[in-house]
């Protein structure tokens, strides 16, 4: 067909960090995508379910074939330890209008005393 149109396509919609103690608090992940459409590929926004996480991504429209990425920064200050799973919705122009991700982990109450 003749339509033009950018396709997302992620290499992982999951990451996982893993564990990780309260003291660092901040964790960052980068989840990669390329566009296999015959369209530039433009992301429109992400929006996280929660304050504590944060994406940021490529503004420049990917082109058909190129890679682009989103960093998603998790801050769990002021957060219990434990378990977490939070989503980012992303809305393109591409043919899959929204893809969810989702970052996962487990934050680990500290070792040292709190001074």
């Amino acid at each position: 067909s003749d339509v033009k149109e950018a396709s997302i396509v992620l290499d992982k919609t999951t990451l996982d960090l893993k564990s990780f103690f309260v003291d660092e608090q901040v964790v960052k992940c980068t989840f990669t995508f390329t566009n296999e459409g015959n369209a530039p590929l433009v992301i429109h926004q992400a929006i996280a379910s929660c304050g504590c996480t944060v994406p940021t991504y490529t503004r420049m429209p990917v082109k058909p074939g190129e890679k682009g990425k989103m960093e998603v920064t998790y801050n769990g200050s002021g957060k219990y330890p434990g378990r977490f799973k939070k989503s980012i919705t992303v809305r393109t122009n591409a043919k899959e209008p929204m893809v969810k991700l989702y970052i996962t982990g487990v934050m680990t109450a500290s070792e040292k005393d709190k001074k």
